[in-house]
Formats: structure tokens, sequence, C-alpha cells
């Protein structure tokens, strides 16, 4: 993958009462050159307690990959509810965001419950694809960087939780 073609960098937005919210230029900018679709996919994180978001075109390489372990967890003789298990988190828990062209969404209510996103949204560029947190988990996650860029960012924006 090329790299103008990974998600790097941070933002935070504000989230309105109707889960109104601004995707920031750094993803649309990544989105735009991966696909032509002004669109988001946002699903459940596989093992953070965020949500994971990425374009349309990116689904064939997740699928690839699940096949990838898949096939990798059947000849170690592993279960395979632990495969169908990923493919529904992958595809079935997963909501299609079009974008207008000020860049704003409206986040599912499956989405922000899940994500637990309340009145601010942290975007994390993370390669192929971003998160999306709510910056108050962030500053409580195990992941030093993560708590760090989460303070930074709302302290940026003169924000105290």
């Amino acid at each position: 993958m090329e790299l103008e073609h990974l998600f790097n960098g941070s933002a935070l937005s504000a989230v309105d009462a109707k889960g109104r919210l601004s995707v920031p230029s750094f993803i649309r900018g990544v989105i735009e050159r991966r696909s032509d679709a002004k669109a988001v996919v946002i699903g459940m994180h596989e093992v953070s307690p965020c949500l994971n978001a990425y374009d349309r075109g990116y689904a064939r390489i997740l699928y690839a990959e699940n096949e990838r372990r898949r096939l990798s967890e059947e000849a170690g003789g592993a279960d395979v509810a632990a495969h169908h298990a990923r493919a529904r988190r992958t595809f079935g828990l997963t909501e299609d965001v079009p974008y207008d062209t000020s860049g704003r969404i409206i986040l599912p209510p499956m989405m922000r419950r899940k994500g637990q996103i309340e009145d601010l949204a942290l975007f994390v560029g993370i390669g192929g694809t971003f998160e999306i947190w709510n910056p108050r988990l962030a500053l409580e996650s195990g992941d030093e960087d993560l708590r760090d860029l989460a303070a930074y960012r709302l302290e940026e924006k003169g924000i105290s939780l």
C-alpha cells in the first residue's frame, strides 16, 4: 500500500446530540485517494473499546486477512466458531456512512453506543484503518502514547475532562 493511502495523524471532533460530527481532512483525503465513494465503513475494533473505520474498498483486505486467519486456525485444529464470530464482527457489525461535501457524517446510533461516543470523538490514524475513540476512554487506556495523544488534543481545544 502506498504511503499516501495510509491514515496518519489524529484530530478531535465535537459530536452533537444527533450524532453529527466532522470527519477530519486527513481522513477524508485518504478515503478519496483510495475510493470513489465519499463514505466510511465503521465497526467495532477487534480488541480496543473504540470504533474502527476505513473506506469501502478496504473490506477486500479485511476479507483476505480473515480467510488467512481461518486457514491458519483450521490447520492448527482451532474451533471454527472464532472465524465466524470474527467475520460477523468484521462485516455484520458495521455501518456504511456517507459524508457530505463539508465532511460531516451522522454517526449511527448503534456505532455511537458500541464506541461509547458522547460529545467528542478522537480520530487516530493507524495505517490501513483509523480509530474513533471516546477521548475519556483513550485517557483511561493502558496505552501511554494514546493517553498522551488524547490529553494533547483535549488541551489543544481547551477542554478539560
